[in-house]
Order: structure tokens, then C-alpha cells, then sequence
């Protein structure tokens, strides 16, 4: 087992660990602008791994911001060893999220982020979009990366097995296909409005956690799962309606 890291937008890294145990991919993001960034830190597991891929591009001391989309396992559970290897960085997460959970479980105090708020690194730019529930959590959000219009979507379009590094090819119906087999979203009215906000935003590459990065249509493709959770939402809602208790 071992991390790969793929250039997939200027500056703009995936760092991809296939778990063949679970048919998962796990990514991270490092940006390397003047104040290095991570989204995603990983489940405490595979720091190893993936701070020795890190170590191929930067020296760990030079990260400044540790980012992730939600507090799970998988998306932060080595925050504190980020936190450990890299002394001057800090953690940047929503700040409902800092106040419910991050506060308490970082080992150093976190800066909150507000809805479209952004954080300037030295060449390229992260704007935190709020997505609370979407795709779970009540802390849920997003980041654009202004500079190359990339999307960290965090477990939006999760998708079982290994992938390459980029596609153009369909995302949309596996992720639909391993949303059936776990049920991992939040189905809610805000579920829809929300993709298609942030279909809204064109982004040009969309960077998956849980898959390939997406350099198709983007903004199709979020309006497409917008539409197909917008359906099970309806087909949910007639049925839950129709029993009787």
C-alpha cells in the first residue's frame, strides 16, 4: 500500500491512498502556495503514508493551514498529528464546527471560518462554502480554490474501488451507485439547492475524496446528483407518508 500524488491542477496535488480492504480510496489536497495547505488529514492509520508523500513535495514544517470538509475519522481523525509534525500550522475549519467540535479536539486553537469567507495563501485562494448536511454532517463544507477553479468536494460523488487520477468520464452514476448500497447522504430540501449552488460557482475541476478528480463538465455533473437525490428525496417522502404506523 502505498500514497500516490498526482499533480492535478497547477500547485494543486492529490494525494491518493487505495485501501483494497474496504475498495476505498482515501485523497488528500496540498496546495503549495507561500502558506501550504492540506484538505483532508486522514484517518490516524495512514499518516505515515501520507505525510511521507507530503514530504516529496514540501517539508512538513512549511504547512501552514490543516482543512477538511467535516469532523470524521477519515477527513481528520491525524489532525493532532498534523499538528505535531508541523509546528506553525493551524487548523481552519467552519466555524459551527469549531465551536461543536474542533475547539475541544485540536490540540492547538483553530481559526473559524465563516460562509464565503477566504483564506488568502500567497498565490492561490480558498473560499469555504457552508454545505451543513451536505453531503452529512452538521458542520459540512466545501472549499474552492479560486486560482485554478478546483472544487475540494470532500465525500460528495463517493464512489466505491480505485480510480486514476483524472477522469472525464462519468461520475455521477457510481457515486449514485454507492449512495444505494450505504445511504450515506443527508436527503433534505436543502440537499438539491445546495449542489446546484455550488454548481453555480463553475468550478473546472472537481477534487473527490472518495474518487478520480473530475475534469468534465463540473457543473453538470453537480447539478445531475442535485437532481437524482432530489428524486429519492420525493421517492422517500411518498413512501415514509404512505405508511401507516
Amino acid at each position: 500500500m502505498e500514497t500516490q500524488v498526482t499533480e492535478i491542477a497547477p500547485r494543486l496535488y492529490r494525494l491518493s491512498t487505495y485501501i483494497s480492504g474496504a475498495n476505498l480510496l482515501y485523497n488528500q489536497f496540498l496546495i503549495d502556495a507561500e502558506e501550504p495547505a492540506l484538505f483532508h488529514l486522514g484517518p490516524r492509520a495512514l499518516f505515515p503514508l501520507v505525510s511521507a508523500a507530503v514530504r516529496k513535495i514540501l517539508p512538513l514544517e512549511r504547512l501552514r493551514w490543516l482543512t477538511f470538509g467535516h469532523v470524521e475519522a477519515d477527513e481528520c481523525g491525524a489532525m493532532n498529528s498534523w499538528l505535531a509534525a508541523a509546528p506553525h500550522s493551524q487548523v481552519a475549519h467552519g466555524a459551527m464546527g469549531c465551536l461543536v467540535s474542533v475547539n475541544d479536539l485540536a490540540d492547538r486553537p483553530p481559526r473559524p471560518l465563516q460562509d464565503g469567507e477566504v483564506m488568502d495563501l500567497g498565490g492561490m485562494r480558498l473560499r469555504r462554502v457552508e454545505t451543513p448536511h451536505v453531503p452529512h454532517g452538521w458542520d459540512a463544507g466545501l472549499f474552492l480554490e479560486e486560482a485554478t477553479g478546483t472544487l475540494l468536494c470532500g465525500d460528495l460523488f463517493t464512489a466505491m474501488g480505485d480510480a486514476p487520477a483524472l477522469t472525464t468520464q462519468d461520475i455521477v452514476g457510481p457515486a449514485l451507485s454507492t449512495e444505494d448500497g450505504g445511504h450515506a447522504t443527508c436527503l433534505t430540501p436543502a440537499t438539491g439547492p445546495t449542489m446546484r449552488a455550488l454548481a453555480a460557482l463553475r468550478p473546472r475541476t472537481l477534487g473527490l475524496m472518495h474518487g478520480p478528480s473530475y475534469t468534465g463538465d463540473c457543473a453538470r455533473a453537480l447539478q445531475d446528483l442535485a437532481a437524482a437525490y432530489d428524486e429519492r428525496l420525493d421517492a422517500d417522502l411518498s413512501r415514509l407518508r404512505g405508511t401507516r404506523l
